[in-house]
């Protein structure tokens, strides 16, 4: 659509009248048409413009529901693991405290055998001094 532009302005005593005096009193149609299409087709640029965001805002808006779903179902997995993880830590934590415990029961069984070793050794070198 190509667009008129008007050279010279309309005079001022004409932009100050009220828009009842810029209308035909017969037919309603304005005497300044044309200064009204302008003004409609600026309305309608900016209309158009506002509904391509709308419409761009609606794209967006499906695709962050579907990263929200997708985000949503991860942290649900997440979680499942997290709490399948936390127990086996917890199992593993018990199996070396058993562990734990049974070192330490070997290694008292290993110093009452080691003090009884050292009591034979010197029961054998008495017994071999007393007999020899």
């Amino acid at each position: 659509m190509d667009r008129h532009i008007p050279v010279h302005a309309l005079p001022e005593e004409i932009q100050k009248m009220l828009p009842e005096e810029k209308v035909c009193k017969y037919c309603g149609v304005s005497y300044l048409i044309l200064h009204e299409f302008k003004a409609m087709e600026e309305k309608v640029k900016a209309m158009e413009k506002e509904m391509k965001f709308y419409q761009g805002s609606v794209d967006r808006e499906k695709r962050l529901q579907e990263k929200l779903h997708s985000l949503n179902q991860e942290l649900e997995q997440y979680k499942i693991d997290s709490k399948s993880k936390t127990e086996r830590i917890y199992n593993v934590g018990i199996q070396l405290k058993n562990q734990q415990n049974e070192f330490q029961k070997v290694e008292k069984q290993l110093s009452h055998l080691q003090d009884e070793l050292k009591i034979k050794y010197r029961q054998s070198y008495i017994f071999r001094l007393c007999f020899c």
